[in-house]
């Protein structure tokens, strides 16, 4: 396994991951499959500020990808971001989503953020073992919070401190600032 930064060339592959994720689980609250342009203009847009990275196997076939965004809009939230991973379902149980994160945490780190926060759909089991294993400590829960595939559902939040606060922060580094340095 390849860990690496995606491009909008993977956008296809990512497209492909992601999909039955949407169409056919509550993993996701999106409810319509975004189109491989749609995901290519996700991946181009996020590189300007976060990092996404993509999992390639022995032949070179993308099978997972991670990635950072936005926590809120309002500028006090800035130092925290929102982390996602997704595997293919051929290639869970293999430790994937693991290496995606141990990779992307440490950038974030370097980005100079200060707490990764992540969602998750409950229950899912595998979602919250793999965040605990990493250092991530339940928040909480929005009950009801959602409707999908005739079910309320619920997500829980978990928070992972990547650096002590600083008074005042330190500046943010765009991920296209860090890109090269990182490839």
């Amino acid at each position: 396994m390849h860990i690496r930064i995606a491009t909008v060339r993977d956008a296809d592959a990512v497209a492909a991951i992601y999909a039955p994720i949407v169409r056919d689980t509550v993993i996701t609250f999106e409810t319509v499959v975004p189109t491989p342009a749609d995901m290519a203009a996700r991946i181009g847009n996020t590189l300007k500020t976060f990092p996404w990275l993509v999992a390639e196997d022995a032949s070179g076939n993308v099978i997972g990808y991670a990635y950072a965004s936005q926590h809120r809009k309002r500028e006090a939230y800035s130092t925290s971001c929102e982390v996602s991973v997704y595997v293919d379902w051929a290639a869970r149980g293999q430790g994937i989503g693991r290496k995606l994160y141990e990779a992307l945490l440490p950038v974030l780190i370097r980005q100079n953020y200060i707490l990764a926060l992540a969602g998750i759909t409950l229950p899912n089991a595998a979602s919250i073992g793999l965040h605990e294993a990493l250092g991530f400590k339940y928040l909480g829960t929005y009950r009801n919070v959602g409707y999908k595939l005739g079910a309320w559902l619920e997500v829980g939040w978990w928070e992972r401190l990547l650096a002590a606060p600083e008074v005042p922060p330190r500046p943010l580094i765009p991920f296209r600032d860090l890109e090269e340095a990182l490839s």
